[in-house]
């Protein structure tokens, strides 16, 4: 480590605030502990953090979701905050740098904490005009959309991309990086959410409450969805031969695949990866104005529980975000 490295690492706190969980269940099994500080490793940076976005994979987590197994663990992977130490090999960052990014998925967790460590890979600098909360409601929601939109369907001008839950957290910032890809978007959301969706850029909306959208949608080529089974099968409806379906569910069912194959369309299951490239490009976006996260709501570390139970409600527009420094 450089002195100035080591310097930090030695007149910096021995523990730290986090919150954790010893049972799956709801919120109420979240408690702010303090546990031992971390120290950076191999090619990782120590980071302070400032703010963390609650994703639904935090919640699904914390009641008992697929990946992380039986508690004790510190959930969290959206990170903002302030390079408090660098490992060994590190040099694209310094103590000082402001930095966002995600923790690799899903292993990776742990950034609901006043510190975290992680792969110097995973974080970009942090454009100077975005504010922490605004970046750390962005990279898990932002390189989900981007994975799924630019890296997996290429999405191109005049393409017809529709988008499920298009006002929540990952599919507005879906809805704007289509239209920065010169797409028509095409939205399914409730109808007090429009206006919202068209100030984002989206060209046609939905009620999903008063219409089908397989009756009232054709000739798409790609589809986002973040629902359910259902809607991924009903999706494939809409879309051209020749189309993709992009799911951030769980694999499709063998019926789902086989209608798929039938109608030539090509049906894709993705799970979001920690991606340097993928983040210089959201944040080349948002120094740009280009993409935004609405902040629905912001908690302290401490209240943790209740941004849970906010998000869970399902009724959100956007990110809900935890302050923590």
């Amino acid at each position: 480590m450089t002195e100035a490295t080591a310097h930090r690492a030695t007149t910096a706190p021995a523990t730290m605030r986090a919150i954790s969980q010893d049972v799956l269940g709801g919120p109420d099994v979240l408690k702010e502990v303090e546990l031992p500080r971390p120290a950076p490793g191999l090619s990782e940076i120590l980071i302070a953090v400032r703010a963390a976005g609650v994703n639904p994979t935090d919640w699904k987590h914390r009641a008992g979701g697929p990946f992380l197994g039986d508690p004790p663990f510190v959930l969290g992977w959206d990170v903002s905050g302030v390079v408090e130490a660098v490992g060994f090999g590190v040099t694209l960052f310094k103590p000082g740098d402001e930095v966002f990014g995600m923790l690799p998925y899903p292993h990776g967790v742990g950034s609901h904490a006043e510190y975290v460590t992680g792969p110097a890979r995973a974080f970009v600098h942090k454009p100077a005009g975005l504010d922490h909360v605004q970046a750390g409601a962005l990279p898990l929601a932002a390189l989900t959309a981007y994975q799924a939109l630019v890296d997996t369907a290429d999405v191109r001008p005049g393409q017809r991309v529709l988008i499920h839950a298009a006002a929540g957290g990952v599919g507005h910032l879906a809805v704007q990086i289509a239209k920065a890809r010169g797409a028509h978007v095409i939205g399914t959301a409730s109808a007090a959410k429009h206006d919202f969706l068209r100030d984002l850029g989206a060209d046609e909306l939905i009620d999903y409450r008063t219409t089908d959208f397989a009756e009232a949608v054709s000739d798409v080529d790609v589809v986002l969805d973040s629902l359910d089974d259902e809607s991924r099968t009903r999706s494939l409806n809409v879309l051209r031969p020749g189309g993709l379906l992009v799911s951030i569910l769980k694999p499709a069912t063998d019926q789902a695949a086989k209608k798929a194959a039938e109608l030539g369309i090509r049906l894709e299951t993705l799970l979001v990866e920690a991606d340097h490239a993928g983040m210089r490009a959201v944040a080349d976006l948002a120094a740009a104005g280009t993409l935004r996260a609405h902040i629905d709501a912001t908690f302290p570390l401490a209240e943790a529980a209740e941004a849970h139970a906010r998000a869970q409600t399902g009724r959100t527009t956007g990110k809900i975000v935890l302050v923590v420094g």
